[in-house]
C-alpha cells in the first residue's frame, strides 16, 4: 500500500489508485509539500541548477528501482519503525498547478493529482526524457488518473 504524506492536501484516493502499479512487500511512503512559486525556483536551483520556476519536482530517495520489487530488507535505512519504505520527496507548485489547469481546460485538482502521479512515477524509477520513455510513462498516468475520473478523456 502506498502512503502519501501531505499537510495540504488529502491523496489518500490517488494512493489508492495506486494499487497494482508497482510490486512491494512493504508499504511504501512517499511525502509531497504544495509551495509558492520562490521555494519551487530555489529547489529547482539549488537540486537542478535551473533557476526557474516550475510545476513539480521529484526527489527519489532509491535508485534504479523501476519495474523490480521493492523489498523493505533490500533498504533498512529507508524503513521506518512503522515498516514504510520512503521512495521519496515531491514539491508541487501551487500557483503553476493553477495556471495549468485553466490552461488545460481542466479543475486545479485534476491538475493537482496529475502532477502528484507524475513525482511518483519518478520517485518509482520513470522518466520522459526520451520518446521510449515517454511511451512508457505516459499510460501508467493516464491510467492512475482513470481510476479516479480525471483521464483526459
Amino acid at each position: 500500500m502506498l502512503k502519501i504524506d501531505c499537510e495540504e492536501a488529502d491523496f489518500s484516493a490517488l494512493a489508492a489508485a495506486f494499487a497494482g502499479e508497482y510490486e512491494a512487500d512493504c508499504d511504501v511512503l512517499c511525502e509531497v509539500a504544495i509551495v509558492g512559486e520562490e521555494e519551487i525556483r530555489r529547489l529547482n536551483s539549488e537540486i537542478r541548477h535551473i533557476d526557474r520556476i516550475t510545476d513539480v519536482l521529484s526527489f527519489p530517495s532509491l535508485d534504479g528501482i523501476k519495474g523490480k520489487t521493492l523489498r523493505a530488507a533490500d533498504y533498512p535505512t529507508e524503513t521506518d519503525e512503522n515498516g514504510y519504505l520512503f521512495i521519496g520527496s515531491i514539491a508541487v507548485c501551487e500557483k503553476r498547478a493553477r495556471e495549468q489547469a485553466e490552461e488545460y481546460g481542466h479543475s486545479y485538482g485534476r491538475e493537482l493529482n496529475y502532477l502528484v502521479t507524475h513525482g511518483i512515477f519518478h520517485l518509482l524509477g520513470y522518466d520522459h526524457m526520451t520518446e521510449a520513455d515517454k511511451a512508457e510513462m505516459r499510460p501508467r498516468e493516464e491510467r492512475v488518473l482513470k481510476k479516479l475520473n480525471l483521464s483526459r478523456d
